[in-house]
């Protein structure tokens, strides 16, 4: 059975707490601070983990996304309770995935007014969760602009375009590639032309982990 990544999203008053299960798991601060571990986090800040998480939100409460690869079969965990309400965001079965050992990355990519990343494809799946601005992407003959806080799937094969929108844009990433890939760029360009051109969008890597889990 093909294991599935999730995107959740938690909102936390000051009194929020969770204990979570073992298993790949990131968390990305959207608002306010958080404590995990022995850790705090503030906005757009990371935290990535495969161990049993301990947290709770500090004063001002915290926004949180949080991803995690887990079995289908068993329900996402959840945190939901009077100072913690849980909302599923995107659930994708990665049918796909890259042979042999693998790699969690979670990072954030940022476009300038009306950046654009050329036809391209990737080496492994993931999620994307937009945070700032706005991004049209063309996949398989559709075209969809995404808004802030919108997430979608991308499976890695199937070639891609980005645009963004009038404002600087940006969004939250994560993907499961293969282990050769630390440190290096997953993206590979469809069109020769389109190799040697300026490339406007920024990366940012938060995590780029060898998966042990399953």
């Amino acid at each position: 059975m093909h294991p599935e990544l999730r995107l959740i999203e938690d909102f936390m008053t000051d009194k929020g707490a969770f204990n979570l299960p073992a298993q790949p798991r990131m968390f990305y601060v959207v608002r306010g601070a958080v404590t995990i571990g022995r850790r705090t986090l503030r906005h757009g800040e990371v935290v990535y983990s495969e161990e049993t998480v301990t947290g709770h939100a500090e004063d001002v409460g915290a926004t949180l996304w949080r991803w995690e690869l887990s079995d289908p079969r068993q329900p996402p965990a959840r945190i939901d309770g009077a100072s913690v309400l849980s909302r599923d965001k995107l659930f994708r079965p990665l049918a796909a995935l890259p042979e042999g050992e693998l790699i969690w990355r979670g990072d954030s990519v940022a476009f300038p007014p009306g950046g654009c990343a050329y036809l391209h494809r990737h080496q492994g799946p993931g999620i994307r969760c937009l945070v700032e601005g706005e991004l049209r992407v063309d996949s398989k003959g559709e075209s969809v602009t995404y808004a802030v806080g919108d997430a979608w799937y991308e499976a890695g094969p199937d070639p891609v375009f980005a645009q963004a929108g009038a404002k600087p844009t940006r969004f939250i990433r994560v993907m499961i590639l293969p282990r050769k890939l630390i440190g290096k760029s997953s993206i590979e360009y469809v069109n020769a032309e389109d190799k040697d051109k300026p490339k406007l969008q920024q990366y940012r890597v938060f995590v780029d982990a060898p998966l042990t889990w399953g």
